[in-house]
């Protein structure tokens, strides 16, 4: 047959990579935990071009992508207050409700 090897392989071992801080590596490990091997490597392959050249800037870019998504500090959630009038209505609601069963009761003397 008349076909080249242009597969690539991309291996990262997230556990013992010098580049990461510690609060980045756990991150990492937790954000990637169901494509990381038993060691701690990420495995990217990359073979949908015809160019092996081509295939490794696909897997270097698509390397980054997945890191840099696995590193992004989460978001901060700030508590949010109930409005007033939400309250309002709420308690409303509930009145409303209570008074609706109240009056299927059968009168009581």
């Amino acid at each position: 047959m008349n076909t080249t090897s242009s597969k690539v392989e991309l291996r990262w071992n997230v556990r013992e990579s010098s580049a990461l801080t510690e609060t980045q590596r756990s991150r990492a490990l937790e954000r990637l935990a169901s494509r990381l091997t038993t060691d701690g490597v990420l495995i990217l392959q990359g073979s949908e071009h015809k160019s092996q050249l081509r295939n490794r800037e696909a897997v270097v870019a698509r390397f980054q992508a997945v890191v840099g998504e696995a590193l992004e500090p989460p978001k901060v959630r700030r508590p949010t207050r109930r409005t007033r009038a939400s309250k309002e209505r709420r308690l409303q609601a509930k009145k409303q409700r209570s008074e609706t069963k109240r009056l299927r009761k059968p009168p009581q003397d």
